[in-house]
Order: C-alpha cells, then sequence, then structure tokens
C-alpha cells in the first residue's frame, strides 16, 4: 500500500473530516502567490488538473500553517 503524500492528507483530513472553510491555499500563478479558501481552489484546480499540487506554496487552518514548500 502506498503512502499518501503530505499535501493528499492534509486536503483529505480538510475535506471529510474538518469544516473545509477554514483552510486557506496558497499557490504560485505565474509570478505571484495566491492565496483562495480551500472549496475555491478545489473548483479552481479541478482535481490538480489545472493547477498542479507543485505549485502549491502554503496551507494554511486558520493562522496555523500546515504545509509550506520550501525555498519559498
Amino acid at each position: 500500500m502506498t503512502r499518501k503524500g503530505r499535501l493528499e492528507e492534509i486536503f483529505s483530513r480538510a475535506l471529510y473530516a474538518d469544516d473545509p472553510f477554514l483552510y486557506f491555499v496558497s499557490y504560485r500563478d505565474f509570478d505571484s502567490i495566491v492565496e483562495v479558501p480551500l472549496q475555491e481552489f478545489v473548483l479552481l484546480s479541478e482535481n490538480f488538473s489545472v493547477i498542479p499540487a507543485s505549485r502549491i506554496a502554503k496551507v494554511r487552518r486558520g493562522n496555523e500553517t500546515l504545509y509550506k514548500k520550501s525555498g519559498l
């Protein structure tokens, strides 16, 4: 059995075991970083086909940072 990646784990927990409205995703859009609520990101990314996971810079729940891409 393969282990879920850290982002997959955070998204799964947020969408199915927690309140997804508390989560925000920051992603690279050309030369800037855009932050949107998790629900909006899921619609925009079309299940990571339009916005791949490699462009995600940060995921936070309220003020707590759950994931931050190194080098940013």
